[in-house]
């Protein structure tokens, strides 16, 4: 008896072991949110391991500095909504190694065009997704 409620006990803890982990990673997958890390740029494209959008829209790269303001664009790939894995944004200046670039989730709504890239640094076509009053990015350093 002994031995069966110890099985009982393992598979219990086990079961709520993975329950526990579960909510953790399909959060993760409906929220919005950009991963990447710091990389070379070599292959003049900046890249996202991971990128979830609320609805589909664009993932812009914008040249940043320690104030961590967003600057211009010099990259940016459309986005579905949802979950868009190995995200690659082709640069459109040349960027050194040092420099910090946001990675920042853009809305397609406003501008005149879909599917066509609007936005200029401070306009409202093509803008900047906030979540909870936040911008959705993720800032990485060139190596």
């Amino acid at each position: 008896m002994k031995k069966h409620s110890k099985n009982i006990l393992f598979m219990a803890a086990t079961v709520a072991s993975a329950l526990a982990l579960a909510p953790t990673t399909q959060a993760e997958d409906h929220k919005a949110g950009v991963w990447a890390t710091d990389q070379s740029v070599g292959n003049g494209v900046v890249s996202a391991r991971k990128v979830v959008a609320e609805e589909n829209g664009w993932l812009v790269v914008h040249r940043t500095d320690s104030a961590m303001k967003p600057g211009p664009v010099v990259a940016h790939a459309p986005l579905r909504a949802g979950k868009n894995m190995d995200v690659a944004a082709i640069l459109t200046e040349e960027v050194s190694a040092g420099d910090m670039l946001m990675l920042m989730v853009h809305s397609e709504a406003g501008g005149n065009q879909t599917g066509i890239f609007e936005y200029t640094l401070g306009a409202k076509e093509d803008g900047p997704i906030r979540k909870n009053g936040k911008l959705v990015t993720k800032t990485i350093t060139v190596q």
